[in-house]
């Protein structure tokens, strides 16, 4: 069922989504000691609105709030030994890392069967998100490795995964599940809006 929404009242529910998932950005679960955490369904509010507006809102939306992350998030270029790893940190943990979230409605696309698409979609976005913290730690983050001794002898690839899956992973199991219970409580919040 397709409802006319005015833009107006798109960008009104985009900007709530924004402050949602901002305010669930802050509530870390597991807190991880050099970047990244575990947080209540902090995603969730950026994908909803892909699947209710399309890609096009969805990746506006996300990448305001990858924006806004990276403001939230700004003393950690302090940590960046150079000017480059600061622009590599601006995109990879920031920029593309939430941006990527805009996809889920065209990822779940091709499945005609809703909870199917809904947990693809979701899934692929997050484990998206977890392509751009794996390749941060390896080109950005490597140098941390040395902190942790059961990362001594790993190679930096497998370190960075490690690392960033035992966050992001949980996280995607956690929005994955958010997901398809809304979708299934609330099936209406999935619905497609047309402008």
């Amino acid at each position: 069922m397709n409802t006319t929404y005015s833009k107006t009242r798109i960008l009104v529910e985009c900007a709530l989504m924004i402050a949602l998932s901002t305010v669930l950005s802050m509530i870390k679960i597991i807190q991880m000691p050099y970047g990244g955490g575990v947080t209540p369904l902090a995603m969730l509010p950026i994908i909803l609105v892909s699947f209710r507006h399309g890609t096009r809102w969805g990746l506006l939306t996300a990448f305001v709030d990858s924006v806004l992350q990276l403001v939230l998030g700004l003393n950690n270029l302090g940590y960046c030994a150079t000017f480059l790893s600061q622009v590599g940190c601006i995109l990879l943990d920031y920029i593309l890392a939430y941006s990527v979230l805009g996809f889920a409605f065209a990822i779940s696309k091709p499945f005609k069967n809703r909870i199917v698409g809904v947990c693809v979609g979701v899934g692929a976005v997050c484990l998206l998100r977890l392509v751009c913290a794996w390749l941060s730690g390896m080109v950005i983050w490597g140098s941390y490795q040395s902190y942790y001794e059961w990362a001594a002898n790993l190679p930096i690839w497998l370190y960075s995964l490690i690392y960033n899956g035992n966050y992001l992973l949980p996280e995607t199991v956690l929005t994955i599940i958010g997901a398809v219970l809304l979708v299934k409580g609330a099936p209406k919040l999935f619905d497609r809006q047309v402008a």
